[in-house]
């Protein structure tokens, strides 16, 4: 199903995908913000010399603020050749995304920026959630 946001309702959003994706990642970025909506964090490149160190701490951080967000957006742009590439940990947040929804009760919309590629392993799962209506692919307005 393909969902627009209203622009009118102000929402808390968490972006997800790839942080080696900045330029996409500032698309979406300027995007919900400019529609008045507040951005909880989004993927950030961690430094090399701080990565294994920082990176618990940003991962939890991103999964807590999953847990306060109104909008779980999947960047899902092309990467490794692929359009529409969810790679494993985008797969796990949005799981756990789902898992506030089923688990938790909160209404919170799972949205994708496209299509997923068939090339991804998560590629089933992803369809069958489409069809249940738990995520939504998402049209710019």
């Amino acid at each position: 199903m393909v969902c627009n946001v209203l622009d009118s309702v102000i929402m808390k959003v968490v972006i997800s995908g790839s942080a080696k994706l900045q330029d996409e990642i500032a698309h979406w970025l300027k995007y919900w913000r400019s529609g008045g909506h507040e951005i909880l964090d989004y993927p950030k490149k961690i430094p090399i010399e701080s990565f294994e160190a920082d990176y618990p701490r940003v991962h939890q951080e991103f999964y807590a603020s999953i847990g306060r967000a109104d909008i779980l957006f999947i960047a899902n742009e092309r990467k490794n050749n692929i359009d529409g590439y969810i790679g494993p940990a985008a797969f796990a947040e949005l799981a756990y995304g789902l898992a506030q929804k089923l688990v938790h009760g909160r209404e919170v919309r799972l949205l994708l920026a496209r299509e997923p590629s068939r090339e991804v392993a998560c590629f089933e799962e992803i369809v069958l959630w489409l069809k249940l209506g738990w995520v939504d692919v998402f049209a710019e307005i």
